[in-house]
Protein backbone atom coordinates (compact mmCIF):
# COMPACT_ATOMS: atom_id res chain seq x y z
CA UNK A 1 0.00 0.00 0.00
CA UNK A 2 1.17 3.34 -0.80
CA UNK A 3 0.27 5.44 1.63
CA UNK A 4 1.45 8.92 0.70
CA UNK A 5 0.17 8.26 -2.88
CA UNK A 6 -3.12 8.01 -1.27
CA UNK A 7 -3.13 10.88 1.15
CA UNK A 8 -1.86 12.92 -2.15
CA UNK A 9 -5.19 11.67 -3.84
CA UNK A 10 -7.27 12.66 -0.91
CA UNK A 11 -6.19 16.01 -0.33
CA UNK A 12 -6.41 16.56 -4.18
CA UNK A 13 -10.31 15.76 -3.64
CA UNK A 14 -10.45 17.66 -0.69
CA UNK A 15 -8.90 20.38 -2.59
CA UNK A 16 -11.79 19.71 -5.86
CA UNK A 17 -8.63 19.05 -7.61
CA UNK A 18 -9.56 16.76 -10.78
CA UNK A 19 -7.50 13.25 -10.46
CA UNK A 20 -6.91 12.00 -13.35
CA UNK A 21 -6.60 8.23 -14.20
CA UNK A 22 -7.07 5.08 -16.79
CA UNK A 23 -9.14 1.66 -16.75
CA UNK A 24 -6.57 -1.20 -17.46
CA UNK A 25 -8.44 -4.20 -19.47
CA UNK A 26 -5.12 -5.29 -21.06
CA UNK A 27 -2.44 -8.00 -20.41
CA UNK A 28 0.53 -5.68 -20.64
CA UNK A 29 1.85 -3.71 -17.63
CA UNK A 30 3.72 -1.79 -19.28
CA UNK A 31 0.53 0.34 -19.78
CA UNK A 32 0.65 0.76 -16.10
CA UNK A 33 3.76 1.61 -16.61
CA UNK A 34 3.14 4.87 -19.28
CA UNK A 35 0.46 5.39 -16.96
CA UNK A 36 2.90 6.17 -13.95
CA UNK A 37 5.45 7.82 -16.68
CA UNK A 38 2.45 10.26 -17.47
CA UNK A 39 1.79 10.77 -13.91
CA UNK A 40 -1.60 9.55 -13.71
CA UNK A 41 -2.98 9.80 -10.46
CA UNK A 42 -4.67 6.80 -10.27
CA UNK A 43 -5.44 3.54 -12.45
CA UNK A 44 -8.22 0.65 -11.97
CA UNK A 45 -7.10 -2.43 -12.87
CA UNK A 46 -10.38 -4.49 -14.32
CA UNK A 47 -11.05 -7.61 -12.81
CA UNK A 48 -14.74 -7.55 -13.30
CA UNK A 49 -14.45 -7.64 -16.77
CA UNK A 50 -12.00 -9.25 -19.26
CA UNK A 51 -9.25 -12.15 -19.09
CA UNK A 52 -7.17 -10.77 -16.77
CA UNK A 53 -5.65 -13.66 -13.80
CA UNK A 54 -4.15 -12.75 -10.62
CA UNK A 55 -0.35 -13.12 -12.25
CA UNK A 56 -1.20 -10.29 -14.39
CA UNK A 57 -2.83 -8.10 -12.41
CA UNK A 58 0.25 -8.20 -9.53
CA UNK A 59 2.36 -7.40 -12.33
CA UNK A 60 0.75 -4.65 -12.99
CA UNK A 61 0.62 -3.41 -9.12
CA UNK A 62 4.07 -3.74 -9.39
CA UNK A 63 4.48 -1.24 -12.46
CA UNK A 64 3.31 1.20 -10.25
CA UNK A 65 5.37 0.67 -7.18
CA UNK A 66 7.06 3.28 -5.58
CA UNK A 67 5.09 5.96 -7.26
CA UNK A 68 2.52 8.39 -6.77
CA UNK A 69 -0.16 6.41 -8.96
CA UNK A 70 -2.52 5.02 -6.78
CA UNK A 71 -3.57 1.33 -8.05
CA UNK A 72 -7.06 -0.16 -7.14
CA UNK A 73 -8.48 -3.58 -8.49
CA UNK A 74 -11.85 -3.33 -9.56
CA UNK A 75 -13.38 -6.69 -8.68
CA UNK A 76 -15.63 -9.23 -10.04
CA UNK A 77 -17.92 -8.72 -7.07
CA UNK A 78 -18.55 -7.56 -3.56
CA UNK A 79 -16.65 -10.59 -1.90
CA UNK A 80 -14.60 -10.31 1.29
CA UNK A 81 -12.31 -13.24 -0.39
CA UNK A 82 -11.76 -11.47 -3.60
CA UNK A 83 -11.06 -8.13 -1.58
CA UNK A 84 -8.94 -9.61 0.76
CA UNK A 85 -6.53 -11.27 -2.07
CA UNK A 86 -6.24 -7.76 -3.86
CA UNK A 87 -5.43 -5.91 -0.73
CA UNK A 88 -2.80 -8.39 -0.03
CA UNK A 89 -1.18 -8.20 -2.94
CA UNK A 90 -0.54 -4.20 -2.84
CA UNK A 91 -3.11 -2.68 -4.16
CA UNK A 92 -4.13 0.84 -2.91
CA UNK A 93 -8.06 0.12 -2.82
CA UNK A 94 -11.03 -1.61 -3.97
CA UNK A 95 -13.69 -0.59 -6.39
CA UNK A 96 -17.19 -2.73 -5.89
CA UNK A 97 -19.57 -3.39 -8.89
CA UNK A 98 -23.40 -3.57 -8.31
CA UNK A 99 -23.42 -1.60 -4.69
CA UNK A 100 -27.24 -1.07 -4.45
CA UNK A 101 -27.40 -1.06 -0.38
CA UNK A 102 -25.80 0.37 2.56
CA UNK A 103 -25.57 -3.38 4.37
CA UNK A 104 -23.50 -4.10 1.14
CA UNK A 105 -21.72 -1.29 0.87
CA UNK A 106 -20.70 -1.34 4.90
CA UNK A 107 -19.79 -5.27 3.99
CA UNK A 108 -17.47 -4.07 1.46
CA UNK A 109 -15.77 -1.80 4.01
CA UNK A 110 -15.55 -4.32 6.68
CA UNK A 111 -13.77 -6.58 4.65
CA UNK A 112 -10.90 -4.26 3.63
CA UNK A 113 -10.62 -3.22 7.12
CA UNK A 114 -9.01 -5.03 10.04
CA UNK A 115 -10.17 -6.37 13.09
CA UNK A 116 -11.91 -4.92 15.85
CA UNK A 117 -13.00 -2.61 12.57
CA UNK A 118 -13.74 -5.20 10.12
CA UNK A 119 -12.78 -9.06 9.27
CA UNK A 120 -9.83 -8.66 6.71
CA UNK A 121 -7.26 -11.11 7.54
CA UNK A 122 -3.42 -11.11 8.11
CA UNK A 123 -1.49 -12.26 4.50
CA UNK A 124 2.20 -12.75 5.09
CA UNK A 125 2.15 -11.32 0.92
CA UNK A 126 3.31 -8.37 -0.72
CA UNK A 127 1.07 -5.50 1.06
CA UNK A 128 2.80 -6.60 4.81
CA UNK A 129 6.10 -6.99 2.71
CA UNK A 130 5.93 -11.00 3.29
CA UNK A 131 4.92 -11.05 6.67
CA UNK A 132 8.14 -8.31 7.67
CA UNK A 133 5.51 -5.92 8.14
CA UNK A 134 3.27 -6.66 9.96
CA UNK A 135 2.92 -3.76 12.71
CA UNK A 136 3.67 -1.20 10.35
CA UNK A 137 1.36 -2.27 8.05
CA UNK A 138 -1.80 -3.00 9.94
CA UNK A 139 -1.44 0.51 11.70
CA UNK A 140 -1.75 2.22 8.65
CA UNK A 141 -4.00 0.63 6.19
CA UNK A 142 -7.60 1.08 7.71
CA UNK A 143 -7.33 4.82 7.83
CA UNK A 144 -5.74 4.62 4.20
CA UNK A 145 -7.17 2.16 2.40
CA UNK A 146 -10.11 3.39 0.10
CA UNK A 147 -12.95 1.17 -0.95
CA UNK A 148 -15.05 2.74 -4.02
CA UNK A 149 -18.84 1.75 -4.53
CA UNK A 150 -20.27 1.62 -8.27
CA UNK A 151 -23.30 3.35 -8.81
CA UNK A 152 -24.82 1.13 -11.66
CA UNK A 153 -28.27 0.36 -11.13
CA UNK A 154 -31.75 2.53 -10.53
CA UNK A 155 -32.10 0.75 -7.27
CA UNK A 156 -28.53 2.18 -6.06
CA UNK A 157 -29.76 5.79 -7.23
CA UNK A 158 -32.89 5.35 -5.33
CA UNK A 159 -30.89 4.30 -2.08
CA UNK A 160 -28.11 6.87 -2.79
CA UNK A 161 -28.92 8.59 0.65
CA UNK A 162 -28.37 5.69 3.15
CA UNK A 163 -25.22 4.96 0.43
CA UNK A 164 -23.61 8.19 1.31
CA UNK A 165 -24.02 7.78 5.09
CA UNK A 166 -21.83 4.89 4.94
CA UNK A 167 -18.56 5.40 7.09
CA UNK A 168 -15.49 5.19 5.48
CA UNK A 169 -16.31 5.32 1.36
CA UNK A 170 -15.04 8.86 0.27
CA UNK A 171 -15.08 8.32 -3.34
CA UNK A 172 -18.05 6.85 -5.40
CA UNK A 173 -18.09 5.98 -9.13
CA UNK A 174 -20.86 5.83 -11.90
CA UNK A 175 -21.34 3.13 -14.67
CA UNK A 176 -23.42 4.62 -17.04
CA UNK A 177 -23.87 1.74 -19.21
CA UNK A 178 -25.52 -0.49 -16.70
CA UNK A 179 -27.22 2.53 -15.35
CA UNK A 180 -28.63 3.09 -18.86
CA UNK A 181 -29.45 -0.95 -19.13
CA UNK A 182 -31.87 -0.87 -15.25
CA UNK A 183 -33.58 1.71 -16.97
CA UNK A 184 -34.43 -0.06 -19.83
CA UNK A 185 -31.98 1.35 -21.94
CA UNK A 186 -28.89 -1.77 -22.64
CA UNK A 187 -26.61 -1.28 -24.80
CA UNK A 188 -26.78 2.31 -24.69
CA UNK A 189 -24.15 4.58 -22.65
CA UNK A 190 -26.64 7.11 -21.50
CA UNK A 191 -30.17 6.63 -22.45
CA UNK A 192 -32.74 8.74 -22.35
CA UNK A 193 -33.02 10.59 -18.71
CA UNK A 194 -30.38 8.81 -17.37
CA UNK A 195 -27.58 11.64 -18.03
CA UNK A 196 -29.36 14.12 -15.97
CA UNK A 197 -30.63 11.12 -13.15
CA UNK A 198 -26.71 10.95 -12.47
CA UNK A 199 -25.96 14.56 -12.65
CA UNK A 200 -28.77 14.35 -10.01
CA UNK A 201 -27.09 11.45 -7.82
CA UNK A 202 -23.87 13.16 -8.16
CA UNK A 203 -25.09 16.38 -6.66
CA UNK A 204 -26.72 14.27 -3.97
CA UNK A 205 -23.27 13.04 -2.97
CA UNK A 206 -21.48 16.08 -3.30
CA UNK A 207 -23.98 17.47 -0.76
CA UNK A 208 -22.88 15.02 1.60
CA UNK A 209 -18.99 15.36 1.57
CA UNK A 210 -18.29 12.52 -1.07
CA UNK A 211 -16.74 12.88 -4.07
CA UNK A 212 -17.94 11.18 -7.89
CA UNK A 213 -16.17 9.42 -10.54
CA UNK A 214 -16.81 7.96 -13.69
CA UNK A 215 -15.28 7.06 -17.19
CA UNK A 216 -15.11 9.62 -19.89
CA UNK A 217 -15.81 8.86 -23.50
CA UNK A 218 -13.33 11.31 -25.55
CA UNK A 219 -11.18 14.24 -24.92
CA UNK A 220 -14.82 16.94 -24.66
CA UNK A 221 -16.65 14.13 -22.90
CA UNK A 222 -13.70 14.66 -20.57
CA UNK A 223 -14.06 18.01 -20.05
CA UNK A 224 -17.42 18.16 -20.03
CA UNK A 225 -17.05 15.91 -16.88
CA UNK A 226 -14.73 17.50 -15.31
CA UNK A 227 -17.05 20.93 -15.82
CA UNK A 228 -20.24 19.13 -13.88
CA UNK A 229 -18.13 18.59 -11.00
CA UNK A 230 -16.68 14.79 -11.85
CA UNK A 231 -13.59 14.62 -8.86
CA UNK A 232 -11.57 11.10 -10.15
CA UNK A 233 -12.01 11.32 -14.20
CA UNK A 234 -10.89 8.11 -16.31
CA UNK A 235 -9.77 9.49 -19.37
CA UNK A 236 -10.80 6.61 -20.92
CA UNK A 237 -10.20 2.27 -20.95
CA UNK A 238 -6.58 1.75 -22.56
CA UNK A 239 -8.23 -1.07 -25.37
CA UNK A 240 -10.41 1.97 -26.06
CA UNK A 241 -7.95 4.93 -26.47
CA UNK A 242 -5.97 1.94 -28.43
CA UNK A 243 -9.05 1.57 -30.84
CA UNK A 244 -9.99 5.56 -30.92
CA UNK A 245 -6.15 6.23 -31.98
CA UNK A 246 -6.21 3.51 -35.00
CA UNK A 247 -10.04 4.37 -35.95
CA UNK A 248 -8.46 8.13 -36.60
CA UNK A 249 -5.52 6.71 -38.02
CA UNK A 250 -7.39 4.52 -40.19
CA UNK A 251 -9.92 7.66 -41.13
CA UNK A 252 -6.97 9.81 -42.59
CA UNK A 253 -6.25 7.28 -45.43
CA UNK A 254 -10.08 6.16 -45.85
CA UNK A 255 -9.61 2.81 -44.53
CA UNK A 256 -11.90 3.15 -41.28
CA UNK A 257 -14.90 0.77 -40.87
CA UNK A 258 -16.66 -0.36 -37.83
CA UNK A 259 -16.04 -3.55 -35.87
CA UNK A 260 -19.07 -5.91 -35.39
CA UNK A 261 -19.73 -8.16 -32.74
CA UNK A 262 -19.12 -11.47 -34.90
CA UNK A 263 -15.58 -9.48 -34.87
CA UNK A 264 -15.55 -10.95 -38.81
CA UNK A 265 -13.84 -9.10 -41.46
CA UNK A 266 -17.14 -8.20 -43.50
CA UNK A 267 -17.62 -5.14 -44.16
CA UNK A 268 -20.93 -2.99 -44.25
CA UNK A 269 -21.99 -4.76 -47.28
CA UNK A 270 -21.16 -7.94 -46.84
CA UNK A 271 -22.60 -8.08 -43.49
CA UNK A 272 -25.72 -6.09 -44.60
CA UNK A 273 -25.72 -8.64 -47.41
CA UNK A 274 -25.87 -11.68 -44.79
CA UNK A 275 -29.10 -10.61 -43.42
CA UNK A 276 -31.96 -13.06 -43.00
CA UNK A 277 -35.63 -11.43 -42.75
CA UNK A 278 -37.20 -12.47 -39.70
CA UNK A 279 -41.41 -13.47 -40.60
CA UNK A 280 -42.71 -10.57 -37.97
CA UNK A 281 -41.68 -7.82 -35.74
CA UNK A 282 -40.75 -8.92 -32.70
CA UNK A 283 -43.91 -8.17 -30.34
CA UNK A 284 -41.25 -6.46 -27.50
CA UNK A 285 -41.06 -3.49 -30.46
CA UNK A 286 -44.19 -2.31 -31.16
CA UNK A 287 -44.96 0.79 -31.69
CA UNK A 288 -46.96 2.96 -29.86
CA UNK A 289 -46.77 6.24 -32.59
CA UNK A 290 -47.41 6.70 -36.07
CA UNK A 291 -45.47 7.59 -38.91
CA UNK A 292 -45.23 11.47 -39.73
CA UNK A 293 -44.84 13.31 -43.21
CA UNK A 294 -43.18 16.89 -43.08
CA UNK A 295 -43.14 19.09 -45.92
CA UNK A 296 -40.54 21.59 -46.00
CA UNK A 297 -41.61 24.64 -44.07
CA UNK A 298 -44.39 22.85 -42.21
CA UNK A 299 -42.51 22.34 -38.85
CA UNK A 300 -41.80 24.70 -36.27
CA UNK A 301 -39.89 27.94 -37.98
CA UNK A 302 -37.34 29.68 -35.36
CA UNK A 303 -34.87 32.26 -36.28
CA UNK A 304 -31.73 31.09 -34.02
CA UNK A 305 -29.12 34.18 -35.54
CA UNK A 306 -29.74 36.99 -37.89
CA UNK A 307 -30.55 35.32 -41.18
CA UNK A 308 -30.64 31.89 -40.04
CA UNK A 309 -33.95 30.13 -39.75
CA UNK A 310 -34.42 26.64 -38.75
CA UNK A 311 -37.16 24.47 -40.08
CA UNK A 312 -37.66 22.08 -37.38
CA UNK A 313 -38.58 18.67 -39.35
CA UNK A 314 -38.68 16.26 -36.83
CA UNK A 315 -38.36 16.81 -33.29
CA UNK A 316 -40.56 17.28 -29.73
CA UNK A 317 -43.43 19.05 -32.11
CA UNK A 318 -44.02 15.70 -33.86
CA UNK A 319 -42.79 13.14 -30.80
CA UNK A 320 -39.98 12.36 -32.25
CA UNK A 321 -37.32 10.79 -29.21
CA UNK A 322 -33.90 11.45 -28.43
CA UNK A 323 -33.72 13.32 -31.50
CA UNK A 324 -34.25 16.43 -34.02
CA UNK A 325 -33.38 17.55 -37.75
CA UNK A 326 -33.85 20.65 -39.48
CA UNK A 327 -33.35 22.57 -42.76
CA UNK A 328 -31.24 25.65 -41.60
CA UNK A 329 -31.15 28.40 -44.21
CA UNK A 330 -28.49 30.98 -44.15
CA UNK A 331 -28.83 34.05 -45.96
CA UNK A 332 -25.78 35.45 -48.01
CA UNK A 333 -22.89 36.03 -45.64
CA UNK A 334 -24.82 35.01 -42.31
CA UNK A 335 -22.88 32.94 -39.58
CA UNK A 336 -24.26 31.09 -36.93
CA UNK A 337 -21.63 32.39 -33.43
CA UNK A 338 -19.69 29.98 -31.78
CA UNK A 339 -21.85 27.44 -29.41
CA UNK A 340 -21.69 23.97 -27.78
CA UNK A 341 -24.33 21.64 -27.15
CA UNK A 342 -24.99 18.91 -24.14
CA UNK A 343 -25.50 16.71 -27.12
CA UNK A 344 -23.57 15.70 -30.63
CA UNK A 345 -24.98 17.44 -33.79
CA UNK A 346 -24.19 16.62 -37.45
CA UNK A 347 -24.13 19.17 -40.14
CA UNK A 348 -24.76 18.55 -43.60
CA UNK A 349 -24.96 21.34 -46.41
CA UNK A 350 -27.19 20.94 -49.03
CA UNK A 351 -27.02 23.73 -50.91
CA UNK A 352 -23.98 26.36 -51.63
CA UNK A 353 -20.69 26.65 -50.01
CA UNK A 354 -19.73 27.14 -46.18
CA UNK A 355 -17.29 27.01 -43.32
CA UNK A 356 -17.86 24.96 -40.71
CA UNK A 357 -15.03 25.87 -37.26
CA UNK A 358 -14.54 23.71 -34.36
CA UNK A 359 -12.88 24.83 -31.70
CA UNK A 360 -10.26 27.11 -34.55
CA UNK A 361 -10.20 24.32 -36.91
CA UNK A 362 -11.44 25.21 -40.29
CA UNK A 363 -12.99 23.26 -42.69
CA UNK A 364 -14.69 24.56 -46.31
CA UNK A 365 -17.69 21.74 -47.35
CA UNK A 366 -19.48 21.42 -50.70
CA UNK A 367 -22.74 19.89 -51.20
CA UNK A 368 -23.23 16.64 -49.02
CA UNK A 369 -20.32 17.30 -47.35
CA UNK A 370 -20.74 16.73 -43.82
CA UNK A 371 -19.33 17.40 -40.34
CA UNK A 372 -19.98 15.49 -36.97
CA UNK A 373 -19.29 17.55 -33.75
CA UNK A 374 -19.84 15.50 -30.08
CA UNK A 375 -21.19 17.11 -27.30
CA UNK A 376 -19.07 19.86 -25.44
CA UNK A 377 -17.26 21.25 -28.43
CA UNK A 378 -17.62 24.89 -29.31
CA UNK A 379 -18.25 25.24 -33.30
CA UNK A 380 -19.58 28.33 -35.44
CA UNK A 381 -20.65 28.18 -39.22
CA UNK A 382 -20.62 30.66 -41.82
CA UNK A 383 -22.30 31.20 -45.38
CA UNK A 384 -19.19 32.10 -47.52
CA UNK A 385 -21.41 33.26 -50.82
CA UNK A 386 -22.71 37.48 -49.83
CA UNK A 387 -24.47 36.82 -52.85
CA UNK A 388 -26.61 33.39 -52.42
CA UNK A 389 -28.06 31.33 -49.59
CA UNK A 390 -26.77 28.43 -47.68
CA UNK A 391 -29.15 25.69 -46.86
CA UNK A 392 -28.11 22.55 -44.55
CA UNK A 393 -29.41 19.70 -42.80
CA UNK A 394 -28.74 19.31 -39.15
CA UNK A 395 -29.54 16.85 -37.07
CA UNK A 396 -29.07 16.48 -32.89
CA UNK A 397 -29.05 13.98 -30.63
CA UNK A 398 -31.72 15.42 -28.15
CA UNK A 399 -35.66 16.16 -29.31
CA UNK A 400 -35.60 19.45 -26.89
CA UNK A 401 -32.32 20.55 -27.61
CA UNK A 402 -31.12 24.16 -26.52
CA UNK A 403 -27.32 25.21 -27.13
CA UNK A 404 -24.47 27.64 -24.66
CA UNK A 405 -23.10 30.40 -26.51
CA UNK A 406 -19.34 30.45 -26.38
CA UNK A 407 -17.33 33.56 -26.19
CA UNK A 408 -13.84 31.68 -25.84
CA UNK A 409 -11.31 33.27 -28.62
CA UNK A 410 -10.00 30.21 -30.98
CA UNK A 411 -6.48 30.54 -32.75
CA UNK A 412 -6.84 29.73 -36.80
CA UNK A 413 -5.99 26.49 -38.35
CA UNK A 414 -7.27 25.48 -41.75
CA UNK A 415 -7.44 21.75 -42.12
CA UNK A 416 -6.98 19.93 -45.14
CA UNK A 417 -10.02 17.96 -47.06
CA UNK A 418 -9.51 14.17 -45.49
CA UNK A 419 -12.42 12.60 -44.32
CA UNK A 420 -11.29 11.21 -41.15
CA UNK A 421 -12.03 12.24 -37.48
CA UNK A 422 -10.20 15.05 -36.34
CA UNK A 423 -8.23 16.05 -32.85
CA UNK A 424 -11.19 17.37 -30.92
CA UNK A 425 -13.52 14.25 -31.88
CA UNK A 426 -15.35 15.73 -34.44
CA UNK A 427 -15.84 13.84 -37.65
CA UNK A 428 -15.58 15.52 -41.39
CA UNK A 429 -16.81 13.53 -44.30
CA UNK A 430 -16.13 14.65 -48.42
CA UNK A 431 -18.83 12.89 -49.75
CA UNK A 432 -16.66 12.52 -52.76
CA UNK A 433 -13.80 10.82 -51.24
CA UNK A 434 -15.45 8.11 -48.85
CA UNK A 435 -16.05 5.00 -49.46
CA UNK A 436 -19.64 3.78 -50.12
CA UNK A 437 -21.48 0.58 -49.26
CA UNK A 438 -24.47 -0.85 -50.21
CA UNK A 439 -27.62 -1.67 -47.93
CA UNK A 440 -30.09 -2.43 -50.62
CA UNK A 441 -30.94 -2.83 -54.59
CA UNK A 442 -29.33 -0.63 -56.14
CA UNK A 443 -28.36 2.04 -53.67
CA UNK A 444 -24.88 3.00 -52.36
CA UNK A 445 -24.71 4.95 -48.59
CA UNK A 446 -22.00 6.79 -47.13
CA UNK A 447 -21.77 6.68 -43.13
CA UNK A 448 -21.42 10.31 -41.71
CA UNK A 449 -21.63 9.39 -38.18
CA UNK A 450 -21.91 6.93 -35.73
CA UNK A 451 -20.25 5.58 -32.51
CA UNK A 452 -17.81 3.75 -34.35
CA UNK A 453 -16.80 6.38 -35.59
CA UNK A 454 -17.17 9.28 -33.44
CA UNK A 455 -16.20 7.74 -29.46
CA UNK A 456 -19.53 8.40 -27.75
CA UNK A 457 -21.98 9.83 -30.17
CA UNK A 458 -25.44 9.35 -29.66
CA UNK A 459 -27.02 9.13 -33.12
CA UNK A 460 -25.62 7.59 -36.05
CA UNK A 461 -26.64 8.86 -40.05
CA UNK A 462 -25.29 9.16 -43.50
CA UNK A 463 -26.16 9.81 -47.18
CA UNK A 464 -28.12 7.09 -49.37
CA UNK A 465 -27.96 7.49 -53.19
CA UNK A 466 -31.15 5.63 -55.05
CA UNK A 467 -30.44 4.99 -58.89
CA UNK A 468 -34.09 4.02 -60.73
CA UNK A 469 -35.22 0.97 -58.56
CA UNK A 470 -33.59 1.21 -55.70
CA UNK A 471 -34.41 0.13 -52.72
CA UNK A 472 -34.36 -1.19 -49.04
CA UNK A 473 -35.58 -4.71 -47.42
CA UNK A 474 -38.25 -4.29 -45.23
CA UNK A 475 -37.27 -3.51 -41.75
CA UNK A 476 -37.68 -1.63 -38.37
CA UNK A 477 -35.22 -0.08 -35.74
CA UNK A 478 -35.36 -0.25 -32.03
CA UNK A 479 -35.01 3.68 -31.82
CA UNK A 480 -36.43 6.99 -33.85
CA UNK A 481 -35.58 7.39 -37.10
CA UNK A 482 -35.21 10.97 -39.47
CA UNK A 483 -35.63 10.42 -43.51
CA UNK A 484 -35.04 13.56 -45.47
CA UNK A 485 -35.40 12.98 -49.30
CA UNK A 486 -32.92 15.62 -50.57
CA UNK A 487 -33.36 14.70 -54.35
CA UNK A 488 -35.68 13.19 -56.86
CA UNK A 489 -39.05 11.40 -55.07
CA UNK A 490 -39.32 8.41 -52.93
CA UNK A 491 -42.06 6.34 -51.65
CA UNK A 492 -42.08 5.10 -48.45
CA UNK A 493 -44.19 2.19 -47.47
CA UNK A 494 -45.14 1.66 -43.89
CA UNK A 495 -47.55 -0.88 -42.83
CA UNK A 496 -49.51 -1.09 -45.88
CA UNK A 497 -49.70 3.06 -45.94
CA UNK A 498 -47.50 4.26 -48.80
CA UNK A 499 -46.18 7.85 -48.90
CA UNK A 500 -44.69 10.06 -51.98
CA UNK A 501 -41.87 12.06 -50.43
CA UNK A 502 -40.05 15.26 -52.41
CA UNK A 503 -38.57 18.76 -52.29
CA UNK A 504 -36.80 17.95 -49.26
CA UNK A 505 -39.76 16.28 -47.53
CA UNK A 506 -38.88 14.61 -44.29
CA UNK A 507 -40.04 10.98 -42.81
CA UNK A 508 -40.33 10.14 -38.92
CA UNK A 509 -40.23 6.92 -38.33
CA UNK A 510 -41.04 5.62 -34.78
CA UNK A 511 -39.16 2.95 -32.98
CA UNK A 512 -40.56 -0.45 -34.34
CA UNK A 513 -42.46 1.22 -36.92
CA UNK A 514 -42.06 -1.48 -40.22
CA UNK A 515 -41.02 0.37 -43.55
CA UNK A 516 -39.05 0.58 -46.64
CA UNK A 517 -37.84 3.36 -49.10
CA UNK A 518 -38.07 2.70 -52.79
CA UNK A 519 -37.08 4.96 -55.92
CA UNK A 520 -39.86 3.87 -58.40
CA UNK A 521 -39.18 7.12 -60.86
CA UNK A 522 -36.81 7.18 -63.72
CA UNK A 523 -34.32 9.47 -61.92
CA UNK A 524 -32.17 9.25 -58.94
CA UNK A 525 -33.26 9.53 -55.63
CA UNK A 526 -31.21 10.57 -52.57
CA UNK A 527 -31.80 10.83 -48.58
CA UNK A 528 -29.98 11.75 -45.73
CA UNK A 529 -31.56 9.58 -42.45
CA UNK A 530 -30.93 9.65 -38.97
CA UNK A 531 -31.36 7.17 -36.30
CA UNK A 532 -31.44 8.46 -32.45
CA UNK A 533 -29.26 5.26 -31.75
CA UNK A 534 -25.57 4.97 -31.50
CA UNK A 535 -25.22 2.33 -34.53
CA UNK A 536 -26.69 2.11 -37.80
CA UNK A 537 -28.88 -1.31 -36.86
CA UNK A 538 -32.00 -2.24 -38.19
CA UNK A 539 -34.11 -5.74 -38.11
CA UNK A 540 -34.88 -6.97 -41.64
CA UNK A 541 -38.17 -8.81 -42.19
CA UNK A 542 -40.43 -10.38 -44.36
CA UNK A 543 -41.88 -7.75 -47.35
CA UNK A 544 -45.47 -8.85 -46.19
CA UNK A 545 -44.79 -6.70 -42.76
CA UNK A 546 -44.84 -3.60 -44.72
CA UNK A 547 -47.05 -4.12 -47.25
CA UNK A 548 -49.87 -5.62 -45.13
CA UNK A 549 -50.97 -3.74 -42.18
CA UNK A 550 -52.27 -6.67 -40.45
CA UNK A 551 -49.36 -9.22 -41.16
CA UNK A 552 -46.01 -7.08 -39.00
CA UNK A 553 -47.78 -7.38 -35.46
CA UNK A 554 -49.80 -10.85 -35.91
CA UNK A 555 -47.31 -12.89 -33.80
Amino acid sequence: MKVPALQRLRAKLKASTPVYGLWITLESPSICEMAVALGLDWVTIDAEHGHLDWKEIVEHVRAAVRSDTVVFVRLAENSPALIKRALDIGADGVIIPWVETALQLEAAVAAATYPPRGIRGIGAERATCWGQCFIEHTGEADQNVMVIPIIESVRAVKNIGELARVKGVDLYFFGPADLSSTAGFPGQWEGPGVADLILKTKETLRAAGKHCGVITTDNANLTLRREQGFAALGIGLDAGLLLRSMHTALASQGRDRQIRASLTLENNAAALAAEKPVKCAPPEMRPDRPEVMTPRGSGPQLDVAPGVTFDCQVGAHNSARNLTTALVTFAPGAVLPYHRHTFGESITLLQGRALVEVEGRYYEVGPLDNVTIPRGIAHRVSNLSRSAPALFHVALASAEPTRELVTTFFPKRTMPEVTATRPGAERVTYVKKVERYSPGANASFVDYCNSGLVPAMEMSGGYGLFQPGGRLPAHLHDFDESICIVDGAATCVVEGRRHHLDNLATALQPRGRVHYFVNESNAPMAMIWFYAGPLPERLVVEESCAVDPGVAWSA
